[in-house]
């Protein structure tokens, strides 16, 4: 038998695959409808599992299992898309618990953010709500959270990343532990300086103080100098208490130019980061779960089992969906078991089907799920 032969075999094979496939389908769809009229859920995982375990015991050797295995699953995938459009489709599944609205009101909103007067935090606060904004600052990022969460704001602003230093661990964690969500994303240029007391030299100085993030995007220059570097709350802080000191003591802020001018201090450096382009992230997170028909990004988390393709098999569903996904990080839970906690952004709106048959699946397939936020960035 030649090539061509073997291929018009397998060409009918595929034919019959595809029929079967379709055939499949038809009886999911019924599936759907049955489990409207019953309330019965979607994902059964006890179910699933049985039938994988049957049609790998149908195969002949551990290449094949494995190859029925990974089939079978996309075809559940499939199969469960189906029907979690249709259950949403007639209102029967998928009802997350945020509300739709216009636009945010942020009309008389309260706002806090964490550092002193110029800090980066209160720049993309001003970003989104205005010079006029009736804002209150905190010393720290658990001090924010714990604002909205006892209702003391109606709005906090926190930096969640930065293009240089990475993601800010500690925000992070605190979006796992309070019920808050995001409701924007601002993006801002960071521009530190070195700000030290009036008729100080730059030769003078030995000592810097600021964040920890300022601190590690202004490195090279740190090291140039050969300055010793002590972390500090924020970059704001960090100035106001340069701007305390002892002029004996010739120490310097990282800051910005906000900061050091609000504080009096002389820039003796500026444009310092390591690199020429440094942004920062801040999200703006609330106590209600809104989203308006122009956001565009989902934020959610969640933590997967030590098990051979769990993180495959999450991640394949996003591309079941035809949902584009932005961005995955893992963070350490802290755990005995060295679990692992994900933080992941994808491309979409609550009032696509789609998305929402997505979430829907990811919720009942995940542990610890959990639903961050659908908001566009400024």
């Amino acid at each position: 038998m030649d090539l061509s032969q073997l291929r018009q075999q397998i060409d009918t094979i595929d034919r019959q695959i595809v029929n079967l496939y379709e055939e499949r389908m038809d009886v999911s769809r019924q599936v759907a409808e049955y489990k409207i009229e019953t309330g019965k859920k979607v994902f059964d995982k006890q179910r699933e599992q049985e039938k994988i375990a049957g049609v790998k015991a149908l195969t002949h050797n551990d290449f094949n299992s494995h190859g029925v295995e990974e089939l079978f699953e996309q075809i559940m995938s499939m199969s469960r898309k189906l029907q979690y459009q249709l259950l949403a489709a007639h209102g029967s599944e998928g009802r997350l618990p945020f509300i739709g609205v216009e636009e945010l009101e942020t009309d008389c909103a309260r706002v806090v953010y964490q550092g002193a007067e110029g800090s980066y935090s209160q720049a993309a606060m001003r970003r989104f709500f205005g010079e006029n904004v009736n804002a209150f600052h905190v010393e720290t990022f658990r001090d924010a959270m714990s604002a909205i969460d006892e209702g003391s704001a109606d709005f906090a602003v926190l930096p969640i990343e930065n293009s240089n230093a990475g993601s800010v661990v500690e925000v992070y964690e605190l979006l796992k532990k309070y019920n808050i969500y995001i409701a924007r994303r601002i993006k801002i240029e960071v521009n530190h300086c070195l700000a030290a007391l009036p008729g100080t030299q730059l030769s003078d100085i030995k000592c810097v103080f600021s964040h920890e993030q300022g601190i590690q995007q202004c490195s090279s220059f740190i090291h140039q100098h050969n300055l010793t570097a002590h972390s500090y709350s924020n970059t704001a802080a960090a100035a106001e208490y340069v701007a305390q000191s002892d002029p004996n003591q010739h120490f310097a802020a990282i800051c910005s130019n906000l900061g050091a001018q609000i504080h009096g201090l002389q820039i003796l450096s500026d444009h310092i980061s390591n690199i020429d382009e440094n942004y920062t992230r801040f999200i703006c997170i609330s106590k209600k779960p809104q989203y308006s028909k122009e956001d565009n990004i989902i934020s959610i988390s969640f933590s997967l089992p030590h098990t051979v393709g769990s993180l495959y098999r999450m991640l394949t569903k996003f591309s079941v969906y035809g949902i584009n996904m932005q961005k995955i990080e893992s963070k350490p839970i802290g755990n005995k078991n060295f679990d692992i906690m994900f933080y992941l952004d994808f491309t979409g709106n609550l009032k696509d089907e789609n998305v929402s048959a997505l979430l829907n699946d990811l919720a009942a397939d995940l542990l610890q799920f959990k639903y961050l936020g659908n908001y566009i960035e400024i």
